[in-house]
């Protein structure tokens, strides 16, 4: 560290923005009171938490500037701009806050900066701008108290998002496997009653032996049953009704749509009554369709406990909770994600189209803050299809960078309201449908935190969103 006043005149201080404007008396007590600060690459000029003694100004070299946010540790700046600050930047409060660095900066590369000791800047500070301070103070109160609400106020729409979404969507497929768990022990039931009647008929080792083994080919048929249609399953019901009344089976119609859902066709039937007597051809019949309707039911509650655990990995994504703030990430997952989330809203008459390039390479990102993005623009999108249209969601690799592009089919952006769409608290949603803040914050987390690119292109019927992203870290 060595003394500003040594080699720097009026001048040199002049090409530097923030001191451009001072009087050669102000310049002149910079020179007397600012040190010169060197610092290698790789280390640490300031630590976040640590009192906050000097206000620096950077000279040569590049430096990254980093905050701690919970467990992890979020990019805040990178920069090699002759003349930032860093450091004591709220020095001018005096006692209103806790003098203490805010952020940690790294040195890149050999950085040399200039050093202003707090206590003796604050008060000459004062002196010589006592409106200027005057106007700062309020405005940190103001914006320290506008950043909390809108803070809150983001957190709580988010949070109800996902809360509405998932809870509709896990709703269906518990309740689902609720109906069947509940089925399931009725059809236990009937099947441990018929057993029971088989014992009592007349049977033989191996005919027994003859029905358990279809029994077991009628589990795998059921479990491996295809899909039909309309017409192939009336078709199929008809001709095993037809066969079950011509043996005086009872009840023809309820057998016959079992075993059809099961998979099973009308051989499979003459395999039953070459195996049983005649006079417990119902009561086999009967038992195997018990059986039937049981592995019917589990594959319900298969399928229904697995679309749960879809959700909840979908939710997981979607919240990136367990994971790394910035991570290379493939954009697709976080965008199904969040149509999974968004599901509920876009049931009904909004028809969603992926048209993916899977062969998109992964993408420095912080994923949540993007989910986010694609959680804001998907709902303006299905807000302004008022629940009927089609949204497609495009990625493709354009001109070196990832474009991820929302379309809807919607009225369209009047022109006047695309040049604000981007600003801060504005809307072109009813009264109190829209609180202005979903752009702008998707504006800021793309360009400033992403050093990407957000824009709108409307006209009626096909309103784009587009995202460009980079694929690479960007340079300092």
């Amino acid at each position: 560290m060595s003394r500003l006043d040594q080699g720097w005149s009026r001048d040199d201080l002049r090409a530097l923005f923030l001191f451009a404007d001072l009087s050669d008396d102000q310049l002149d007590w910079v020179r007397r009171h600012a040190d010169l600060v060197d610092v290698d690459a790789e280390s640490v000029a300031v630590t976040e938490g640590e009192p906050a003694q000097y206000f620096y100004v950077l000279l040569s070299g590049s430096l990254v500037m980093t905050k701690r946010v919970g467990e992890d540790r979020v990019e805040i700046l990178r920069t090699d701009q002759r003349g930032v600050y860093f450091g004591a930047t709220q020095f001018y409060l005096g006692d209103q806050v806790d003098q203490t660095y805010s952020t940690t900066v790294r040195a890149l590369t050999t950085c040399q900066s200039l050093a202003l000791p707090t206590r003796e800047f604050t008060e000459v500070f004062r002196r010589w701008f006592p409106m200027a301070v005057h106007l700062l103070q309020g405005m940190f109160v103001g914006i320290s108290s506008s950043n909390a609400l809108v803070g809150q106020r983001e957190r709580l729409l988010a949070l109800g998002k996902l809360t509405a979404g998932l809870t509709h969507e896990l709703n269906n497929p518990a309740a689902a496997a609720m109906r069947a768990a509940d089925a399931l022990r009725d059809r236990v039931a009937g099947m441990r009653h018929k057993l029971a009647l088989l014992a009592e008929g007349d049977f033989n080792r191996a005919q027994l032996r003859a029905l358990t083994a279809v029994q077991e080919r009628f589990v795998g048929c059921a479990r491996t049953a295809p899909p039909l249609t309309a017409v192939q399953t009336g078709d199929l019901e008809d001709e095993l009704a037809d066969w079950l009344d011509e043996q005086g089976v009872g009840q023809s119609w309820d057998l016959a749509a079992v075993f059809v859902a099961g998979g099973l066709r009308l051989p499979d039937l003459h395999e039953v009554a070459q195996t049983v007597p005649v006079e417990l051809l119902d009561g086999a019949l009967r038992w195997l369709a018990y059986t039937v309707e049981t592995e019917n039911l589990l594959r319900e509650i298969i399928d229904a406990t697995a679309r749960i655990s879809a959700l909840v990995d979908a939710a997981k994504q979607y919240s990136q909770l367990d994971r790394a703030p910035h991570q290379w990430i493939d954009l697709h997952e976080g965008l199904d994600a969040t149509l999974v989330m968004l599901a509920r809203k876009l049931g009904g008459g909004i028809k969603v189209v992926k048209d993916y390039d899977r062969a998109l390479p992964p993408v420095p990102a912080y994923p949540a803050e993007l989910n986010q993005v694609w959680t804001n623009l998907i709902d303006n999108a299905a807000d302004a299809m008022a629940g009927h249209g089609t949204l497609t969601v495009r990625t493709a690799l354009e001109d070196g960078h990832a474009l991820v592009e929302i379309t809807d089919t919607g009225p369209g952006i009047a022109p006047g309201d695309r040049e604000r769409i981007f600003e801060p608290f504005f809307t072109t949603k009813p009264v109190g449908s829209g609180t202005g803040l979903g752009l702008d914050v998707s504006w800021r987390i793309v360009v400033n935190r992403h050093h990407g690119d957000l824009r709108v292109r409307s006209e009626p019927g096909d309103t784009r969103f587009q995202v460009r992203l980079p694929l690479h870290e960007p340079r300092t």
